[in-house]
């Protein structure tokens, strides 16, 4: 598939205002790439981002903020579209800008938040959803995915208040967070069970979803709080 090579658009973003936002570093809205590393592995981030909140790329920027810029603009604006627009399942609407800054040349590759999540990555068998925690792009699990899910659809999420969500909720209370393993044990059902549980209290903005070690752990919301 070919894909359009248009005119270099030049930012808005003046060169002072690039070194501010590089000095911060990268995060859970940032990313630093020396140059595009493949439509494959760019494509992790532009999903990883469509996926979270929304993000920019600076493309020419090393990791540890210094900024050699790019050699070859339309090599990597090609590998930027191919990434977004056939690897990514939704297409992501990414714009390239590009700003001067010193003696190099610095694209500014903007992500939107996807409107319909999540946004799929097209692998060699089968596909899969990124998404953005710090200042990197991970796998979403089952339980985060069906989430984003829920956050698209257009109907609300109603939940029951029964004998089990109670036993969470002094759970909570007490201890603070749960996993979907322990959950389970605590209401005697299955993993699936529990995880369609939990999964409905955080679409409902009732409980809240953070990973840490690669576990998935519920805490109540902060309006709940």
């Amino acid at each position: 598939m070919k894909y359009p090579l248009s005119p270099i658009s030049i930012s808005r973003m003046s060169p002072r205002d690039l070194r501010n936002l590089i000095q911060t570093g990268e995060g859970p809205y940032l990313e630093f790439k020396k140059v595009t590393p493949s439509a494959e592995k760019i494509a992790r981030e532009i999903s990883a981002f469509a996926n979270s909140d929304g993000g920019t790329i600076l493309v020419g920027v090393n990791d540890d903020k210094s900024v050699p810029g790019v050699a070859a603009y339309f090599e990597e604006e090609y590998l930027l579209q191919k990434a977004a627009a056939d690897l990514c399942v939704p297409e992501v609407p990414i714009t390239i800008e590009m700003v001067h800054y010193a003696d190099v040349d610095v694209l500014v590759v903007t992500v939107p938040e996807a409107e319909a999540k999540p946004v799929w990555l097209k692998g060699k068998k089968r596909r899969y959803v990124y998404v953005r925690r710090d200042d990197e792009s991970v796998l979403a699990s089952d339980e985060m995915i069906e989430v984003l899910k829920n956050g698209s659809r257009e109907e609300g999420v109603t939940f029951e208040y029964g004998e089990r969500e109670r036993m969470l909720f002094r759970y909570l209370n007490e201890y603070g967070e749960i996993t979907v393993e322990k959950y389970a044990h605590l209401i005697n059902v299955t993993t699936f069970r529990s995880a369609r549980i939990l999964v409905n209290l955080v679409s409902a903005g009732i409980l809240s979803l953070s990973n840490r070690a690669n576990i998935d752990y519920f805490t109540f919301s902060q309006r709940t709080k």
